[in-house]
């Protein structure tokens, strides 16, 4: 049975030959009906990185997996890249370098938020380095870690907890990492940092932000 349009709404041909089954489902599965594919496509807008183990996305890390050539020239038309990461199981979008943003990037962080996002590529690169990245691609740290980077790396004073807190949980809405249960009687909080860490503060971004840190502009 053919897909319906009941708000008359015109659908993109491969949007309807992906729902309508004339594109092969992902193995073992049925072919996403219209409300799936759609929310697929928000998720991986909304979040920017999604992996396959992301709560409450459904099946959307799967169907941008599959389909990836229809979502790849969806978010074309938006300037962005779509990557596929099999080794992390995680889907991305990035932007141009040039081009005009609408990443977290472009939400005009706040000089903490800045500094929150370089401390945690700064403790991914480390993991990195050092071999301590999980078989899940995870760097584990601490909010400790995170305010202790800001003062030696960054050499600015970090937020108050609760600030920090709030930061942290921006950049796990966008796959950057996962924050655990605060630790009591330590009054810390465990922080798995993800790849993802790696598109939201990405190498062009480090490039501009340095560019602007060398004009003075800071």
């Amino acid at each position: 049975m053919r897909a319906t349009d009941p708000q008359g709404i015109g659908m993109l041909e491969p949007f309807r030959a992906i729902i309508d089954g004339e594109e092969t489902p992902p193995p073992g599965a049925r072919a996403p009906d219209v409300e799936e594919l759609t929310r697929a496509l928000a998720v991986l807008l909304k979040g920017q990185v999604i992996y396959s183990n992301t709560p409450g996305i459904g099946r959307s890390y799967e169907l941008a997996r599959h389909y990836a050539p229809f979502f790849t020239d969806y978010f074309a038309c938006l300037g962005y890249a779509l990557t596929v990461s099999h080794r992390d199981q995680m889907v991305s979008l990035t932007l141009a370098p040039d081009g005009p943003r609408h990443d977290i990037v472009a939400e005009r962080l706040r000089k903490d938020e800045t500094l929150v996002l370089l401390a945690l590529r700064l403790i991914y690169e480390e993991g990195l380095r050092d071999h301590r990245v999980s078989t899940d691609g995870l760097v584990e740290a601490t909010t400790d870690d995170v305010t202790e980077r800001i003062r030696t790396a960054a050499r600015n004073d970090p937020p108050e907890e609760t600030r920090l807190i709030e930061i942290l949980r921006l950049v796990a809405r966008r796959g950057g990492l996962r924050l655990g249960e605060r630790d009591r009687a330590e009054r810390v909080t465990p922080v798995s940092v993800l790849p993802g860490i790696l598109v939201l503060a990405s190498d062009a971004w480090l490039d501009r932000l340095r560019a602007w840190l060398e004009a003075g502009e800071a």
